[in-house]
């Protein structure tokens, strides 16, 4: 017996060394994290929910990276992101042709104790993670999710197909492209090379589901949003929707050591200092507020009634100057974490829609006037008082496939947007506005959110139907509604912002695939030519040659002009003095499992 407890001391030393969990990961680890502190946060509109398999919107995001965990997750510290594990105790080992996969699964890992599981923990299996990866495909779900997986596993689209049929999802089926060899390793098998698998296994969606939990808390749809049970660093306290969420750390957490290295950005040597060799997480309590409004949030921060808050466009004027934070801040302590975020803001028109949508000719020149008639540096000036980067290609800064000399073909020019409406057909009464080339009336409703951005994106767009003789309806709704509209082809035009999933491009471009209308293809597009080229791309790796395609790609939507490039925001993060070790990461959403503060006095 000593000589087996010397051994695991030895053991636990050597895994320090090599900067890998320093805690045990069997009974009996304590999550270090201290209950006396307590990160006070803001959302700047309503989280949807934590079922991983159906919440699509960042706030959710952020607490359900919290509260689960995927296999494989990012450095916090590494620039550009880095692939690490997190439950998988190596990166995923490929085959040679790039089809088959093996995962192994860290061993000692649980699900906190729930009356799911009789009170009681439970050990986290590769059959959880399997149960999460088929639920994205059961029809009855919807998951908003399910391009992660279609086309790409042996059979599991055979048994989607099945449960269509009979209204069923069998979960016992066995699925030849999941191979649990025992319970801590899986083979993946896929119908083609997929060379993102290790960052879609990083990627919220597939954290790991008990069924345990599903089928004790499901509702009439199958989800379960408001009794998340994970493994994650924290579980949930307290939720009033669309008001209040408290997360505490979770008592059966593992734990880790800080240990990240220092990446090129002069600052980093700072978080190095404060946070290196730490147990972490640190922060035993995480509080958030939902405030709409931006002089809500803005007065609250300064009231120091909250640590971290991302400071949107509206109120970069009031925290900084030229991209730098204001002297009478700095003097304060106050921090900035600044960064482009690996987003795209893109304008659509639903392609669904009769008035807007289609591949008629005349249907794809009002498109393209609109587009024309739209100043997108206007757009980042006004609403977003300068905080963002026009985007004339899809892929965002910071992604692979990012094209930073990309010249679109669609110009800012009014006077020839209204030529083209003249020539097909849409002319002006005598009142001044257009109308259809039936001669019916003309009129393009645009939805934004119910707050103040929404306002002036609102008013913007406004100027731009007017300035080309289209009437403008104004549809304000909070944000969760947009977005189950959205997935239902419901919303005849916006303003669609998409964060990236992972850091490449075919997480973009996969964002106007014909098949993914219902879940990520907010304008429900379909275009043969283009979907033609998607499929293509996928049996690449990013190089030259999937370049060429994706360039090819947005020529495509160009010509159709089913939506229109926009911007990638900045995203500048303020913390107060107190917060220790933070730096925005461009695809992690919740730094909090990195971070430390200080207690109030």
């Amino acid at each position: 017996m000593v000589v087996l407890t010397l051994l695991r001391r030895l053991a636990t030393a050597l895994l320090c060394a090599l900067g890998l969990a320093a805690v045990p990961l069997g009974a009996g680890a304590v999550n270090p994290a201290d209950p006396g502190k307590t990160l006070r946060y803001i959302f700047p509109a309503a989280e949807t929910g934590f079922d991983p398999a159906i919440s699509r919107d960042l706030y959710s995001g952020l607490v359900v990276q919290s509260l689960f965990e995927t296999l494989y997750t990012y450095d916090y510290m590494a620039r550009p992101a880095k692939l690490v594990p997190l439950t998988a105790e190596a990166l995923p080992e490929a085959s040679a042709d790039g089809l088959n996969y093996t995962i192994r699964l860290k061993k000692g890992i649980t699900f906190y104790p729930d009356s799911a599981f009789n009170g009681k923990k439970r050990e986290l299996t590769m059959s959880d993670y399997v149960y999460a990866y088929k639920r994205l495909l059961d029809p009855k779900l919807a998951s908003p999710h399910s391009w992660l997986f279609e086309g790409k596993i042996k059979g599991l689209d055979a048994l989607a197909e099945q449960a269509k049929k009979t209204g069923s999802f069998d979960y016992d089926a066995r699925v030849e492209g999941f191979e649990i060899v025992d319970k801590y390793t899986l083979k993946i098998h896929l119908t083609q090379p997929d060379f993102h698998l290790g960052m879609i296994l990083a990627h919220e969606p597939t954290s790991a589901m008990a069924r345990e939990v599903v089928e004790k808390y499901r509702d009439t749809a199958g989800q379960v949003m408001a009794n998340p049970v994970g493994t994650g660093p924290y579980k949930l306290k307290e939720w009033v929707r669309g008001s209040k969420i408290v997360i505490d750390a979770n008592p059966e957490f593992r734990g880790d050591v800080w240990n990240f290295q220092a990446s090129s950005d002069p600052d980093d040597a700072k978080i190095v200092a404060q946070m290196k060799g730490k147990k972490i997480p640190q922060i035993g309590r995480i509080e958030i507020l939902v405030m709409v409004e931006d002089q809500s949030r803005w007065l609250a921060f300064q009231d120091d009634q909250v640590d971290l808050f991302q400071l949107e466009g509206p109120l970069a004027p009031k925290a900084l100057s030229n991209g730098k934070l204001r002297p009478e801040l700095a003097a304060k302590g106050v921090q900035l974490s600044r960064i482009v975020d690996p987003e795209m803001s893109y304008y659509y028109w639903n392609f669904k829609d009769p008035v807007v949508g289609g591949m008629a000719k005349e249907k794809i020149a009002l498109r393209r006037a609109i587009s024309m008639a739209h100043n997108v540096q206007e757009d980042i000036d006004i609403v977003w008082n300068g905080e963002a980067v026009a985007l004339p290609y899809p892929i965002p800064p910071g992604v692979v496939g990012y094209d930073p000399n990309f010249k679109s073909s669609i110009g800012y020019d009014p006077a020839a947007a209204n030529l083209l409406l003249d020539k097909f057909g849409y002319k002006k009464g005598k009142d001044g506005w257009r109308t259809l080339p039936d001669g019916k009336p003309l009129t393009i409703t645009y939805s934004a959110r119910a707050d103040s951005t929404g306002q002036q994106q609102l008013e913007l767009w406004r100027k731009t139907y007017t300035s080309i003789g289209i009437r403008m309806a104004g549809d304000r709704r909070v944000f969760s509604e947009l977005l189950k509209a959205e997935k239902n082809c419901q919303l005849q035009s916006r303003t669609a912002p998409w964060i990236a999933d992972y850091p490449d491009g075919d997480n973009f471009m996969q964002l106007w695939y014909g098949p993914n209308t219902g879940q990520n293809n907010n304008g429900c597009a379909r275009i043969p030519e283009y979907d033609k080229l998607y499929a293509a791309s996928q049996k690449l790796q990013d190089g030259p040659e999937r370049d060429v395609i994706y360039h090819k790609m947005t020529r495509i939507m160009e010509i159709y002009s089913a939506q229109k490039m926009g911007y990638a925001r900045y995203r500048n993060m303020l913390a107060q003095p107190r917060v220790l070790g933070y730096k925005k990461h461009p695809i992690l959403h919740a730094e909090w499992m990195y971070i430390d503060i200080e207690k109030r006095k």
